[in-house]
């Protein structure tokens, strides 16, 4: 019979402890100021937000981490509730991996939850609606404390001709007229559910939010909406326009492109 070597039982349960043989899923909802980033997706020598999430995680577990999230953000877009899965061995409770990272994370990034979730889980393959906000601001004069958040409109908008005129796009459509670079996906058909736009009066009347919710978005779909909202907002357009530019299912039909840095990923629903 070997030897036994001392402390080798309590080495092999501590190991076992620390690195199980099946993974675990965990999901993270994070916010993100997307000013100075490339965007989410990892890019080489570009600074993004999984590139900086995935080595705070990594440095944290001790072994390389790659996450899925619910959407890829453009550079200069923001999130309020992103969803972010990824796989590990590591046996931090969730809490512990939260404050981990929000010890070793830049200023502008910040995990607000995290939780154990079903192996397998993923936050781009298993989302089922996710809700954009987009920031408009129309006063007079440039709001120099918001120009990272928000787009400056030259021209004073009507925000209930817009909503007048977004309730065209609800519904189950080929959103290919608002999608750049199409064919992008394998389909351009996507369902909207709710389009809300509304000015603050009691807080900012100069802010016009525009929200939307749908079960998936094209590329830069949101911002290409918004853009077309916007001739209808300031007269250029009448309110069925955007009916007919989603009918004509050519993107050269659509109003501009609108800046990125008024939108923020809101909300992902599971």
């Amino acid at each position: 019979m070997p030897p036994r070597v001392a402390g080798s039982e309590k080495s092999q349960k501590q190991n076992s402890r620390s690195c199980p043989t099946v993974a675990r899923t965990l999901k993270l909802t994070i916010a993100y100021d997307g000013t100075d980033f490339a965007g989410w997706q990892r890019q080489p020598s570009q600074r993004t937000v999984q590139g900086v999430l995935e080595h705070a995680l990594s440095q944290i577990t001790g072994s390389p981490v790659r996450t899925a999230a619910s959407g890829r953000t453009d550079a200069g877009v923001h999130a309020l509730g992103q969803v972010v899965s990824f796989d590990t061995h590591s046996q931090l409770a969730p809490d512990v991996l939260m404050r981990a990272l929000n010890a070793r994370l830049p200023q502008d990034v910040v995990v607000l939850d995290a939780a154990d979730v079903v192996p397998g889980f993923h936050a781009t393959a298993d989302a089922i609606k996710k809700r954009y906000r987009y920031q408009l601001h129309d006063g007079p004069v440039r709001d120099v404390f918001q120009r990272r958040y928000v787009w400056h409109v030259r021209y004073r908008l009507d925000a209930d001709r817009m909503q007048s005129a977004a309730q065209g796009l609800i519904g189950r459509h080929d959103f290919r007229s608002f999608e750049s670079k199409w064919p992008n996906r394998r389909t351009s058909v996507r369902t909207v559910f709710e389009i809300e736009i509304h000015r603050d009066r009691d807080n900012d009347p100069n802010r016009i939010t525009l929200e939307i919710e749908a079960d998936g978005f094209l590329y830069n779909m949101v911002r290409t909406i918004t853009g077309t909202l916007v001739e209808v907002g300031r007269g250029a357009r009448d309110t069925q326009w955007p009916t007919e530019v989603l009918r004509a299912m050519n993107r050269s039909a659509a109003g501009p492109t609108a800046p990125p840095q008024g939108l923020f990923l809101l909300r992902v629903h599971y």
